[in-house]
């Protein structure tokens, strides 16, 4: 029995000083001429599509959930957003290539039509994020119009 309060105390003496180590929650500034919705003009009901589905995983304006101030889960938020941002960041979009563009706008369309994204962990903790199949076929079209016409 000694043994296991020695082990439960360590754990939590371990999973106090962890909150310490806090993550980086500062968003860059979004120039809103390189910013996919507003470059794009997209449309509102798109725009809050994207923004509300996609925005806090590929964008500089992320929104951290409370549960993001509780290390280890911090670190796991943290690292998906930033693995987020590196596949596709919708805030610098009008710096990337062509043929850069055309390829994140199939990934993305493939993604959202195999239910891949938003990831079904994110969608747990955020329903707004949740897409109905007519949601996700009207950004699906919008992505596969922009491409068709290289409108990207």
């Amino acid at each position: 029995m000694k043994t296991v309060k020695k082990v439960l105390f360590w754990t939590l003496v371990v999973f106090a000083l962890i909150q310490f180590i806090p993550i980086d929650k500062v968003n860059k500034p979004v120039d809103k001429a390189v910013n996919f919705v507003d470059a794009k003009k997209t449309p509102e009901k798109i725009s809050g599509l994207i923004k509300g589905a996609c925005y806090d995983c590929h964008s500089n304006e992320t929104v951290y959930p409370k549960y993001a101030n509780i290390a280890p889960i911090s670190w796991s938020v943290k690292s998906h957003v930033n693995e987020g941002r590196e596949r596709l960041n919708f805030s610098i979009w009008g710096t990337y290539n062509k043929e850069l563009k055309e390829s994140m706008l199939n990934k993305a369309s493939q993604n959202i039509q195999n239910k891949l994204m938003p990831m079904p962990g994110y969608i747990v903790y955020h329903k707004e994020a949740n897409l109905s199949d007519a949601e996700r076929t009207l950004l699906v079209h919008y992505f596969e119009d922009m491409l068709k016409t290289k409108s990207y």
